[in-house]
Parts: C-alpha cells; sequence; structure tokens
C-alpha cells in the first residue's frame, strides 16, 4: 500500500476529519492538508481514539497506523 493525499482545504470540519478516516482504512499513512482553524483539534481527537501517530507539517498533518494499535 501506499501513502494517501487528502486535500481538505476549503472544507469546514467535521470534513476534513471524515476524509482522513476514509483514506486511513486503505493505507498506511496519509497526508492531509487542511486550513479549517478547527481541523488540528479535530484530527487530533480523531488520531487518539484510534490510536494513529499524528506529524505537524506546513498546511496539514501527517498520520500514520502506530505499530502497536489494534487493528
Amino acid at each position: 500500500m501506499t501513502e494517501s493525499i487528502v486535500d481538505a482545504r476549503g472544507m469546514r470540519c467535521p470534513w476534513p476529519a471524515l476524509r482522513l478516516a476514509r483514506a486511513m482504512r486503505e493505507s498506511p499513512a496519509v497526508t492531509i492538508l487542511a486550513d479549517d482553524p478547527a481541523a488540528p483539534a479535530e484530527i487530533a481527537a480523531l488520531a487518539d481514539h484510534e490510536r494513529w501517530e499524528v506529524s505537524p507539517i506546513m498546511g496539514g498533518f501527517i498520520v500514520r497506523r502506530s505499530p502497536w494499535a489494534m487493528p
């Protein structure tokens, strides 16, 4: 599987988090670009719930499955 890129710029929450969740079903890592001020909190909450790792990048985040997380 390859990494995916989700461009959620211009979308308001909860859409960036929903697009991220969909992309993570089929990819071990996703780069999500989001500019909604609420997106960081929404993405962090989703990642915490799913036990994903989140790394901030310019304009978005890289989200990866944690190696120790249960499927």
